[in-house]
């Protein structure tokens, strides 16, 4: 079998996209859904800035707009995935057989739900009511892709990929994480609803979380076996080392936007006091998953620290970066607003500022090679492919 990473098959196929006649058609027939992790990365600093907890003037403006400037990127490449869909079908199905970067298909509906945040955050003070109706609408479109990729590329894996422990990344979590991202975007839309439309969004979103994160925490296992057994996974797939902080941050920030509602809600039922145990459960069970999350955090950082030594060549798959930080970042201060707890709200400040650096680096090298278009590249196509699995880099 012939390996070789991603970054090697962006360089040894060079598109100088100004001067190529069909570069637009060459960039649709190579797109990925791993582009949509630029949205989640996006979207999460986004929102991540405007929780900041010092009062800084323009940082919420600058927040909203990279809110909308993420819906724009979201709305461009759903349209050239769809495109590639409608041009190039016998060459866009192959992604199904692919084990690494059918994973990447989980990224679309995380990619929705920072969107659905924001309409919430940034859009009810623009459009009142219409932006809430809006991000109700689309949370359901959410929980649909998210359901559908929590299944489908698990069965996929089951049937007709092929997989090993040695090969294992933790871009297994991504379609398992959609489900519990569409839970804390569920946790923050209750408190705009009717009472008894927030109750069945506030049951759906817990029945989400534990779709989500227990299956996840099971991956976080076979991950750390797979690490004692196996060692690093190689260069090209070094930034994936921080996807692990995704369900655990994720996790935490559902249960304490969930917990925030239950009282209420509960007691409106005649359960008051399931709403306070949910309420509690939500505090407690978030600390227990930050703390989980340092150790893994810590870990991330030793890690990538080795992969510097050793070189750490850029795609997209640095987007990893963003997204699981953003999402740890958040919860982190969500923790720090319900518990009064100092320390959260330093560490969530200093998580926020290291993701705004992050994404600014990400980001411009992105443009870059988007530009000269070494990003557009699809391993399905790759001639050597055989439907085994390869160490591609996202």
């Amino acid at each position: 079998m012939i390996e070789r990473s991603l970054f090697t098959a962006m360089n040894a196929t060079p598109l100088p996209g100004a001067l190529r006649a069909d570069a637009g058609l060459w960039r649709v027939r190579h797109f990925t859904p791993n582009w949509f992790a630029v949205t989640m990365g996006t979207g999460g600093l986004a929102l991540a800035l405007n929780q900041f907890p010092l009062d800084i003037p323009g940082l919420a403006e600058i927040g909203r707009a990279l809110w909308l400037a993420n819906i724009a990127l979201f709305v461009l490449f759903s349209g050239m995935y769809a495109a590639r869909w409608l041009l190039y079908f016998d060459e866009a199905k192959r992604i199904f057989r692919h084990p690494v970067m059918s994973m990447f298909l989980g990224a679309i509906p995380m990619g929705l739900a920072t969107i659905i945040n924001g309409f919430l955050a940034f859009g009810i003070p623009l459009w009142g009511q219409a932006a809430i109706d809006i991000a109700a609408a689309l949370w359901w479109i959410d929980i649909a892709l998210a359901l559908a990729c929590g299944t489908v590329i698990p069965f996929l894996m089951f049937t007709q990929q092929q997989h090993s422990l040695d090969r294992m990344t933790a871009v297994w979590l991504l379609p398992i994480v959609a489900a519990e991202v569409a839970a804390a975007s569920g946790g923050l839309l209750v408190p705009h609803l009717a009472p008894a439309e927030g109750f069945t969004v506030e049951i759906i979103s817990y029945a989400l979380w534990a779709y989500s994160v227990l299956p996840a925490l099971g991956i976080l296992v076979l991950l750390l076996l797979r690490l004692v057994l196996h060692r690093l996974p190689p260069s090209d797939m070094a930034a994936s080392c921080w996807l692990a902080l995704g369900p655990l941050g994720t996790g935490a920030l559902a249960l304490v936007l969930l917990g925030n509602n239950a009282p209420t809600l509960f007691a409106a039922r005649g359960l008051a006091s399931v709403g306070d145990v949910a309420f509690g459960a939500g505090i407690l069970g978030a600390v227990v998953l930050w703390g989980y999350g340092v150790w893994w955090l810590v870990l991330a950082i030793l890690k990538t620290a080795q992969y510097v030594r050793e070189g750490f060549p850029f795609n997209l798959g640095w987007w990893a970066l963003t997204f699981p930080v953003a999402v740890y970042a958040l919860a982190t201060l969500a923790l720090a607003r319900a518990t009064g707890f100092g320390l959260f709200a330093v560490v969530g400040g200093v998580l926020v500022v290291a993701l705004a650096i992050l994404w600014t680096i990400v980001a411009i090298r992105t443009a870059r090679g988007a530009w000269e278009g070494r990003l557009f590249v699809s391993p399905c196509l790759d001639a050597a492919y055989d439907g085994k699995p390869t160490l591609l880099a996202a």
